[in-house]
């Protein structure tokens, strides 16, 4: 069974708040990108790199690879594991990774998006997504960084 601390859906993948913040508080010492785009594009890994310490790896896998070798992880790997949408976090849960708790960080307002906190805003997709977690008996918790008290996303959709 890998060693998932934290499932955090932030659209900004690695930044501060995901390198430092939340992975140590976590205690994580392996951040994971699940994310098609990013898994291909070297240059935007390295960018996120620079966000993390020495002592901090990080690993960018496609949606599918992530499905795939998640459950290879080593017991001494402590993961944080980074999705760009819902929908990815989705994708994940219905493979069988063993996801029971997404930290919503991030989604910023675009056309068509209303904002429902702080810093998430959501379509109907994502709405229907976060249902659908859900029922597959996901916990939704809103909360940008650790010392913030959360909210369940089913109170505000």
């Amino acid at each position: 069974m890998p060693n998932i601390l934290l499932t955090r859906i932030d659209n900004r993948l690695i930044h501060g708040q995901v390198a430092v913040t939340w992975s140590n508080h976590v205690g994580a010492n392996l951040i994971l990108v699940a994310n098609d785009r990013v898994a291909n594009d070297e240059i935007q890994q390295s960018l996120m790199d620079m966000a993390v310490s020495d002592a901090m790896e990080t690993r960018y896998f496609t949606i599918q690879e992530t499905i795939d070798k998640i459950h290879y992880a080593a017991d001494y790997q402590k993961i944080v594991l980074v999705v760009e949408t819902p929908q990815d976090a989705l994708k994940l849960v219905k493979g069988g990774v063993p996801i029971k708790k997404i930290n919503i960080g991030n989604m910023h307002y675009s056309e068509g998006k209303r904002q429902i906190a702080k810093t998430v805003s959501v379509d109907e997709a994502d709405i229907e997504t976060f249902k659908e977690l859900d029922k597959l008996g996901v916990e939704l918790e809103i909360k940008r960084v650790p010392d913030e008290k959360g909210q369940n996303i089913m109170d505000l959709i």
